[in-house]
């Protein structure tokens, strides 16, 4: 029975992998493409190419980490290569949960509406703001590479005291768990001011309806569209960000036993899931890149008619 379930994680989870290199390599591609032909590139398509070349970034690794582990696993637990796969996912992770903050952010200064001076003030400095948010994340990324390098060089000490074949794999096992414990814990930040954009620009949304009851119709359309357009893409982004962040810390929570391994499994699939499908999401918010998939779309369908 488990192995049965772990070879329908296995294709779940290979699903997910060719749809987050299809989305974010879209993403990617396109922006890139158009960035050539203009020679300028927008903001928030700035931040969706860095955030998409993130998200393949840890795919690609997570991959190269499963056929490592599987197919070489004496490497794997080597003080050298556990290190430096510590540190790169890390970093990967780090920039995967700020940049999707940097991006709701910056939905969240364009299409709000407040009469807040600090608002204001950021309001017309949103690249300054985005910059600001990057490079302050700068400073929790820092913390969280050096608490875990803290950790780890414990943990290799108390494996070069004890070289033996078992002792090895605890430090191998609590290494990956403090991992799986202290990346969400540095990430909660992001996660929280993602929540606060969404929950500000309903508040947004709301004081635009009741102000705007005497303006014309057509103007109070298109602001409230975009206000609606924006909210969706949020609201998704938001769910699919709470879902990797739970899975998260639920997959730390069951990674101290074997008997919570299909739990385990369960969790990495629904994490996996959730930054798989929304590059999707963002193709469809932005109005460009869903030409572009639809164009591709009808490409397809007329190749295999004909």
């Amino acid at each position: 029975m488990v192995a049965v379930l772990e070879r329908i994680f296995a294709i779940f989870l290979s699903v997910e992998f060719l749809m987050g290199i299809l989305g974010n390599g879209f993403i990617a591609l396109v922006n890139c493409i158009d960035w050539v032909k203009r020679r300028k590139i927008s903001s928030v398509d700035q931040i969706l190419t860095a955030l998409a070349i993130s998200r393949i970034t840890m795919t690609l690794f997570v991959f190269l980490d499963g056929w490592v582990f599987v197919h070489y696993p004496a490497l794997h637990l080597t003080v050298k290569v556990f290190g430096t796969y510590s540190i790169t996912w890390t970093v990967i992770n780090h920039c995967n949960f700020w940049l999707t903050t940097s991006l709701s952010i910056f939905y969240f200064l364009k299409i709000a509406n407040f009469s807040n001076t600090i608002f204001l003030y950021l309001k017309f400095r949103v690249k300054n703001a985005v910059l600001v948010t990057l490079l302050v994340s700068l400073f929790f990324l820092f913390l969280n590479i050096v608490v875990m390098k803290i950790y780890c060089d414990m943990c290799i000490d108390d494996v070069q005291r004890n070289v033996s074949h078992t002792s090895r794999l605890c430090n191998y096992a609590q290494i990956c768990r403090f991992l799986l414990f202290t990346n969400p814990m540095f990430s909660f930040a992001p996660f929280v001011m993602s929540l606060a954009n969404f929950l500000l620009l309903i508040f947004s949304l709301w004081r635009h309806l009741k102000n705007m009851q005497h303006n014309t119709k057509e103007y109070r359309d298109v602001s409230t569209v975009a206000h609606i357009r924006a909210l969706q893409t949020i609201i998704i982004s938001v769910l699919l960000y709470t879902l990797f962040f739970l899975s998260y810390i639920l997959m730390a929570w069951s990674s101290d036993s074997k008997g919570k391994y299909l739990i385990f499994l369960s969790f990495w699939t629904l994490g996996n899931g959730a930054l798989s499908a929304h590059p999707f999401v963002l193709i469809w918010a932005n109005r460009r890149l869903r030409w572009a998939s639809l164009l591709v779309l009808l490409w397809l369908r007329y190749r295999l008619k004909t």
